[in-house]
């Protein structure tokens, strides 16, 4: 992996150079590249008009297997600072591992992970404390725009902790507490909220369960009384809707907000899994 991108981070430098490359925009904003969803949310949350911000995952693309583009390691050299979660983009961590590290930040560095779970998003107190924390890195940055910065991290910080509050009262009176997903990505919101998450898979999208791993995860729901499966946006519903049908349950959408499309946000999505989580443990 590091070859492969180290001989691209050169054809970029290599293209750039042919072709005198883009000219940076001389508009006195901040080059800030996101390396996925979350994070380009909170970074044009709190930097607003200060920043112009770059996301290295398209829209509704699988973050995990992110492949850099020459000229997206180019960007990257170019960035003032590059909001990254290590350990979550393998090729995100190699390009890092070969740029200046002094205009990179690190989330999984201000906010301990569980058990190398890297959905810390998923908990809105957890993010407002990563919000913080950028806000103080932006304005290190660049000192003038400080106030600003803080003002807005602090607009953000009020917003998130208000969906705190709908989470919990959303969640405080239900008739079952088991989360039952094809994937192991809500374990920070299952924490804050007294759920128990039970998945049919691991924190790898990609690993394919076994026929034994997938009866017990049935045995348990049908015990249970679970009614809902949940699987993602961005991943096959299949064996979501197996386990499904083999309990009499319904598969349904519980969105780990690794991407968003068509005009939602960050709260907008958030406050449709809070919809769908009341629905299936039958909150009153």
């Amino acid at each position: 992996m590091r070859g492969r991108v180290a001989a691209a981070l050169l054809a970029g430098a290599l293209a750039l150079a042919g072709c005198a490359g883009p000219a940076k925009p001389d508009d006195g904003k901040l080059r800030v590249v996101a390396a996925f969803y979350p994070l380009q949310f909170v970074a044009e949350q709190v930097g607003g008009d200060r920043v112009a911000v770059s996301n290295l995952t398209r829209a509704g693309a699988e973050p995990h297997d992110l492949e850099l583009t020459p000229s997206q390691l180019a960007g990257l050299e170019d960035a003032d600072l590059v909001v990254y979660l290590r350990g979550f983009q393998p090729a995100v961590d190699e390009a890092i591992d070969l740029q200046r590290r002094d205009k990179t930040f690190d989330v999984a560095g201000v906010e301990r992970l569980r058990d190398a779970d890297p959905h810390v998003w998923l908990d809105p107190v957890r993010l407002a404390t990563i919000a913080e924390k950028l806000a103080e890195r932006l304005a290190a940055v660049e000192p003038a725009g400080a106030g600003a910065v803080r003002q807005r991290a602090d607009a953000l910080v009020g917003q998130l902790r208000e969906l705190d509050g709908q989470y919990r009262a959303g969640l405080a009176d239900c008739a079952r507490r088991e989360v039952v997903t094809s994937h192991e990505a809500f374990g920070y919101l299952a924490a804050r909220y007294n759920l128990q998450q039970v998945s049919v898979t691991g924190l790898n999208p990609d690993e394919e369960p076994g026929p034994q791993q997938v009866r017990d995860v049935a045995k348990l729901a049908r015990e249970r009384g679970v009614t809902t499966i949940f699987f993602e946006s961005l991943v096959s519903p299949k064996l979501s809707q197996t386990v499904a049908r083999e309990i009499g349950a319904k598969a349904a959408v519980l969105d780990p907000i690794e991407g968003v499309e068509g005009g939602e946000t960050y709260f907008t999505v958030m406050r449709t899994n809070l919809a769908a989580l009341r629905d299936a443990l039958g909150c009153r």
